[in-house]
């Protein structure tokens, strides 16, 4: 068979469209893909592979019979292009988009080094995939599952009817052909000692079998084993009181198997060859369960292993860590339904007086923010639904059998786990503490998991803040001047409940829904409540200073308002009903001042700006005592869920525990995507404290306008491609060679180097006086866009996270005789406050703003088109910027166009950006840092210069 080293572009275009099958091969990098055409006519004409005549079993006017017909016939390395393609081509067929899936995923695998060498069943040289995890067993299963027909249809022997094979075996045969052509290379001599998993020639080495018997032994294989216990002697009605014995019987069941378990005296008692490869998976798969745990290793020794007498000791370990290691190595461990063996324990957390009084006993709710009050942490335990007392406890304690006669019925329990319920003693809790328990309904005590059931106050509190909208409405305040939307109602409702027993929350609506005038009616409605509730403080970025005293003048006319900024800053005679207006810049300098006050509510705007909970505006805010602390912001999680701690930690302080325990409790877990329980139990705990409607939600903003987002990808010009590929050449050669350190800054250059390039040469080459028109599509696209925007009389905003960026495009207008204004972080707060009121007012048409500086807290309802000429690592951060023109008040359409350069590491960057978009929403994205991370190659697919640019 002659062939050429890959296939063209055309050809795996034509083939990703084609039928395809796979058929194994020994050893597995022997085994081929074969495409036809699903209507019977010639293959497609292609210089790569071999045409040969195959065999399918196909459905036809008289049911599925063989069907001989033509195919192009690839080795698995040649094919895998092939597949990958067809996984992304839209009009591949079912059968290749399969191939391609199962490819990719293989690739995964033999990304992560799940490779085994070993020896194939005829004893030659080969690779596997391995060892898998229950998760990845899990995906390979939902893989095989989906197998459309097509794609196992070559026949196994000469049946009648045709006998196709099993997909769950197939697919593993295609991800072990996968595993055994990659690693083909001079650096497998060195994980093997030898050349032969080097070469891609057959290697025929049965010497190597005890080897490869031992490797083989830590792979996942083609069946499954389980044991199940036996009670010998359980329930013997001449004998009732007699202790019964133990016995382990071993099962086996083949993956992808609709037969149901069987003994494995079955297994070792058929004859025909599937027999026979049962038989060697399942010995295989015990050597793999004998090393998780070795009182199996009998097993082994005997000619059928099929059952294993067990000791005292042994079903005590099998009852705790004997089970987890077995669970682990994908044995299941079945116990005799008519044994009690599950001994619970739960914590009844509660005031002490009045903890067995139940959840009515008292009303009187400690201050949470002083902690004032400790609540009694009592333990009961259960075997089933029936519970223990101590003196029972203290009997199966005391038993020398891990089988007990009680209360009539034998029951089976870990001595351990008897031994730790005796020694855990009654205590105290914080009611912070005991508040977190009682929400999640469990706690962590001693590395284990325990269910608690919260009593007195502290339950009718659970249920007070589990169903909010259950509690009396608040009215709105008579001294509020407009009326609130009944979302905004909803919000006054939960805030003045939560600051009205000491819990601080966040207030983490979209921008734009209204944050300021629900604070505003708070603190209204406190004021009302409370003669002495005492003056609120706010502190907020700069660029919103402004717009909080224009809100409070204009929604609470009378009420007094203080700027504490600039020179002349000053707390004399402040009044209970008072606003004080400050910065996170000022707060920091003047920290010690605005501690000394009695605050009677804090209100941290835009809230994310103490994210980072060491930086010192986090320090310092946390020093600023209040009787009610309300954090306000439209992105509650942007990059990880430290941030989400770092608020409430703030609002709330030991809600969330230490920032450590916290991240190794739940946030490693949730960001991992691997323990849904772990996102729930948060879920449960934080959704009290923070109250999150977006302007999609039904009912939430119905007048909104439509907002219609469109990504416009450009084309670079010669000199911006050129630019760009000798960057990428240079920086990733640098990068190579360079230690861990300064990788991770050569990685945030590159990155960095290669959007400035995207943008404009003259931003990356940082020229004094550069020449701006002709030498970037995006100004192009630019330019376009703006024509026909200002041609209909409309307004826009164009959004660039670079400053000298944002001058180039006010030259570069300013010389086509385009008005605009830029607002950056160095325009003063007058000056802020002037353009926002002429964009407003429509003296100018173009506003030019630094995403920093201007992406949060200002309203420019005037602008009925957002440019993002950049792309940010967040798009939490794009969408606060958007939400300036799309938000109440806003009466137009909206359009937001994102300039994308194609073929660029822009391009990419989408699909990055989307699944950081799913954090957020998981609880209620990481930025550039989480690039750096990327291996040499990842980061070179993912700035390199594709075809388009």
């Amino acid at each position: 068979m002659q062939r050429i080293p890959a296939a063209t572009p055309s050809e795996i275009s034509e083939l990703a469209r084609c039928c395809a099958v796979f058929t194994p091969g020994d050893p597995a990098r022997t085994g081929t893909v074969a495409f036809w055409r699903a209507d019977g006519s010639a293959p497609p004409p292609v210089a790569v592979g071999a045409v040969e005549q195959l065999t399918v079993a196909l459905p036809g006017d008289d049911g599925v019979g063989l069907v001989e017909l033509s195919a192009v016939v690839l080795p698995v390395r040649e094919a895998l292009p092939v597949l990958t393609r067809a996984r992304a081509d839209a009009h591949s067929s079912p059968e290749t988009a399969f191939w391609g899936a199962a490819a990719l995923l293989a690739l995964q695998f033999v990304a992560r080094g799940l490779l085994l060498p070993g020896l194939s069943a005829s004893d030659h040289d080969a690779w596997r995939v391995g060892p898998l995890s229950a998760p990845d067993v899990d995906r390979v299963a939902r893989l095989a599952a989906s197998m459309p027909p097509r794609a196992h249809a070559v026949p196994l022997d000469d049946a009648a009817p045709p006998r196709l094979p099993v997909p769950e075996r197939l697919l593993r045969a295609f991800l072990d052909a996968v595993a055994d052509t990659l690693p083909r290379s001079p650096a497998a001599a060195l994980v093997t000692g030898g050349p032969a998993y080097a070469d891609r020639a057959p290697r025929r080495l049965p010497e190597q079998r005890a080897w490869a018997a031992e490797l083989a032994a830590d792979q996942d294989t083609g069946v499954r084993l389980a044991l199940r216990i036996e009670a010998v002697g359980l329930g013997d009605p001449a004998r009732p009181d007699a202790s019964p014995v133990f016995r382990a019987v071993l099962q086996v069941h083949a993956v992808g198997d609709q037969a149901p378990v069987r003994d494995a005296r079955e297994v070792w008692s058929g004859a025909t060859n599937d027999s026979a490869r049962a038989r060697t998976e399942a010995l295989l798969a015990l050597r793999r369960a004998v090393r998780a745990w070795p009182a199996l290793t009998p097993l082994l020794a005997a000619a059928v292993p099929d059952a294993l007498d067990l000791a005292d000791d042994e079903v005590v370990d099998l009852l705790g860590s004997g089970a987890r290691a077995l669970a682990a190595a994908g044995v299941e461990v079945h116990w005799p339904e008519g044994l009690a063996r599950k001994l619970t324990t739960r914590a009844v957390i509660g005031p002490p007086d009045d903890g067995p009084r139940g959840a009515g006993a008292s009303s009187r709710v400690p201050s949470f923010l002083s902690a004032d009050a400790l609540l009694a942490f009592d333990w009961r335990f259960a075997l089933g639904d029936q519970p223990l007392t101590r003196a029972e406890l203290d009997r199966l304690a005391e038993a020398e059998r891990p089988v007990v006669r009680l209360r009539d019925r034998w029951v089976l329990v870990d001595p351990e786990d008897v031994r730790r319920a005796r020694s855990r003693q009654d205590g105290k809790v914080t009611p912070l503490d005991a508040l977190g328990a009682a929400l999640t309904g469990s706690a962590e005590v001693d590395g284990h998991r325990v269910d608690v059931q919260p009593t007195g106050w502290l339950a009718a509190l659970r249920e007070r803040l589990a169903a909010p909208e259950a509690q009396r409405p608040v009215a709105q305040p008579a001294a509020l001047a407009a009326p609130l939307r009944d979302y905004q109602r909803r919000g006054l409702n939960w805030l003045a409940g939560m600051t009205s027993l000491g819990l601080g929350c966040c207030l983490a609506d979209d921008m734009g829904l209204g944050k300021t005038i629900t604070l505003i009616a708070l603190h209204l409605h406190r004021q009302s409540d409370d003669s002495t509730a005492g003056p609120t403080l706010v502190v907020c970025p700069t660029s919103l200073l402004g717009n909080w005293q224009r809100e409070i003048e204009k929604f609470a006319p009378g009420t007094r308002v203080r700027r504490f900024h600039g020179a002349g800053r000053a707390l004399d005679d402040l009044s209970d009903g008072e606003f004080v207006l400050t910065t996170y810049g000022t707060m920091r300098l003047d920290t010690a001042r605005l501690a000394a006050v009695a605050w009677g509510m804090v209100v941290a705007d835009e809230a994310q700006h103490v994210k980072n909970p060491h930086s010192a505006t986090a320090r310092g805010l946390r020093s600023i005592g209040a009787r009610a602390r309300v954090a306000l912001t439209g992105t509650p999680v942007e990059n990880n869920l430290s941030e989400l701690w770092a608020i409430l930690d703030w609002t709330t302080p030991g809600l969330l525990g230490r920032l450590g325990t916290f991240r190794a409790r739940y946030a490693h877990a949730v960001e991992g995507g691997h323990d849904p329980a772990a996102a729930e139990r948060l879920s449960r705990l934080v959704a009290p404290f923070l109250l999150r409607r977006r302007k999609s939600d039904p009912g939430i903003a119905p007048e909104l306008p439509p907002k219609t987002e469109t990504d416009r990808a450009v084309a670079l010009t010669a000199e911006q491609a050129a630019l760009y590929e000798a960057v990428v050449r240079e920086t990733l050669a640098e990068i190579s060679a360079a230690d861990s350190m300064a990788r991770r800054g050569l990685v945030v250059k590159l990155l960095t180097g290669l959007k400035q390039i995207c943008n404009h040469p003259a931003q990356y080459l940082k020229e004094e006086e550069p020449r701006i028109a002709g030498r970037s599509g995006k100004l192009e696209l630019l330019d376009e866009l703006l024509g026909t925007i200002l041609s209909e009389g409309a307004g826009v905003l164009v959004f660039t996270q670079y400053v000298r960026m944002a001058r180039l495009l006010e030259r570069h207008l300013a010389a086509r005789g385009v008005p605009t204004r830029l607002l950056h972080g160095g325009t003063p707060v007058a000056a802020r406050e002037s353009m926002v009121r002429r964009f407003q007012d429509g003296e100018i048409p173009v506003f030019l703003l630094s995403l920093k500086a201007a992406g949060t807290g200002l309203n420019l309802t005037r602008a009925e088109h957002v440019v993002h000429y950049d792309r940010w690592w967040n798009p939490a951060v794009e969408a606060q910027a958007t939400d300036r023109a799309h938000r109440i008040g806003q009466t137009r359409p909206v359009q937001v166009h994102r300039l994308i350069a194609e073929g660029t590491v822009e391009d990419r960057i989408a699909a990055l950006l989307d699944r950081k978009r799913a954090l957020a929403d998981a609880v209620l994205g990481a930025g550039e840092s989480a690039l750096t991370e990327l291996t040499d190659a990842e980061l070179a697919d993912l700035v390199e210069l594709r075809g388009g640019a």
